[in-house]
């Protein structure tokens, strides 16, 4: 590992010297163990604690199969999916591998005790399967984390639709979390070279999620001139939509629950802020009875802001706290587009609200390769920028994990897995000059 750590910094280094790298046999990982599925229950979420499930682990290299590829991992991200996969809910991810093991003799590789997470990487291509053009030993890349197979025909419209389709270091092994991960040629994208390597493993997952959400025509296809309400809008996913939607012409309307997260998205260049902590807003009256008068009350401050208009899209992925406030406030005719649900899958809210003003409900779950391609490309351009807040070494993921999971973190924090600091890896120093406050905005 240090030779190929060696390799891969030494200035001028070619990918003949990559592809004549000798692998190691193992490399460390974060990781959940099988045997501690039932470590937390009775407890509530919050109780939970990652610190508790996370491990680093030295693992076996994983074989590399045809159109895959071995990835050298500079640096990595937590996402709110690691969240689940370290508290073991919704279920064990276990049973995701075990699924996809079955699949094929290829895919059983998948099915071990041990799960490396981890949906987002930055780093170096170290070696290339069967089938693979597009890429080779040496280059820099990030990944999406759409794993797809591709041989049905209902994917190839819009490849999330894929039979097949699943998540990468969440509902597959080989995460990006670790030193080295396993992923398909088509989860790669060329690295923004403006950006270091912990700076552009940030964006992947949250940013093409978000892109899908709000822009493309397989969301809410937002347009200029929209208002879009955006709930927890500083933080890992909402930060990258509130960036699209003042990119694109909208008019986000961004909802946080700290005066540190409204100034962030002043500094984002967001005007319309709402303090939902400092205004109190109660949806809920008990566990069991929301409280369409709070709907109302957070109507109205909507309206104030916006000079009297409802807004158009709201950008929902808080779930059950939130989703019948948010159906009640969408315009007539708008569209509530929804993923994640962290605060709980099972959404309630007033169909009346919906069926008679017309409006509608998307479902949207990451992105397809050519999404998640746009997206990446946005942040290459410097037209979208990465919110990193905080580093943490690979040895501390569990830490990092457990900030997430209490909701104390601003924007996505960063894991550095092989870089030894950071600010590594930056190759375009003119165009980072030029974006540099941006860049580091929610440091």
């Amino acid at each position: 590992m240090t030779e190929l750590l060696a390799t891969i910094t030494a200035p001028g280094r070619t990918a003949a010297d990559i592809a004549a790298l000798r692998l190691p046999e193992s490399y460390r990982a974060v990781t959940v163990r099988k045997e501690d599925v039932g470590m937390f229950d009775g407890m509530s979420s919050s109780a939970k604690d990652p610190r508790k499930s996370l491990h680093v682990d030295e693992v076996p290299l994983p074989r590399l199969g045809p159109g895959e590829a071995l990835v050298a991992v500079m640096a990595s991200s937590v996402n709110y999916n690691t969240v689940w996969s370290s508290i073991f809910e919704p279920l064990p991810t276990f049973g995701f591998l075990e699924r996809y093991g079955r699949t094929s003799p290829l895919a059983a590789r998948h099915d071990l005790p041990y799960h490396v997470l981890g949906s987002d990487l930055a780093g170096v291509v170290l070696r290339t399967g069967p089938g693979v053009h597009a890429w080779r030993p040496g280059d820099e890349v990030v990944a999406h984390c759409l794993s797809v197979e591709l041989e049905s025909p209902d994917g190839h419209g819009d490849t999330m639709l894929d039979p097949e389709q699943r998540i990468w270091g969440f509902e597959t092994n080989f995460g990006g979390l670790a030193e080295i991960a396993l992923v398909k040629s088509n989860q790669l994208m060329p690295k923004p070279g403006h950006l270091s390597w912990e700076e552009a493993a940030a964006p992947g997952l949250v940013n093409s999620t978000a892109y899908r959400q709000l822009v493309s025509r397989n969301g809410a296809a937002m347009k200029q001139g929209d208002n879009v309400l955006i709930w927890g809008a500083s933080g890992g996913l909402g930060s990258y939509a509130t960036q699209l939607a003042l990119a694109g012409g909208a008019t986000p309307v961004c909802v946080v629950s700290s005066p540190l997260k409204a100034e962030i998205c002043r500094r984002m260049g967001a005007e319309l802020i709402i303090d939902r902590s400092a205004e109190d807003y109660r949806f809920w009256k008990d566990e069991h009875t929301q409280d369409p008068r709070e709907w109302k009350r957070f109507g109205k401050r909507i309206r104030e802001l916006t000079g009297g208009e409802d807004v158009d899209i709201v950008f929902e992925h808080p779930g059950r706290e939130t989703f019948g406030a948010s159906v009640y406030v969408t315009r007539k005719g708008g569209t509530v587009v929804t993923c994640a649900s962290t605060s709980g899958f099972e959404h309630q809210y007033d169909n009346r609200y919906l069926w008679m003003s017309l409006k509608r409900i998307v479902g949207t779950h990451f992105a397809n390769y050519r999404e998640a391609w746009e997206a990446n490309r946005l942040i290459a351009k410097g037209l979208i920028h990465p919110t990193l807040s905080r580093v943490h070494p690979l040895e501390d993921t569990a830490l990092a994990v457990c900030e997430v999971h209490r909701n104390v973190h601003q924007g996505k924090v960063g894991i550095l897995c092989l870089a030894p600091g950071e600010g590594l890896g930056v190759r375009d120093h003119e165009l980072r000059e030029r974006h540099l406050t941006a860049i580091n905005r929610f440091r």
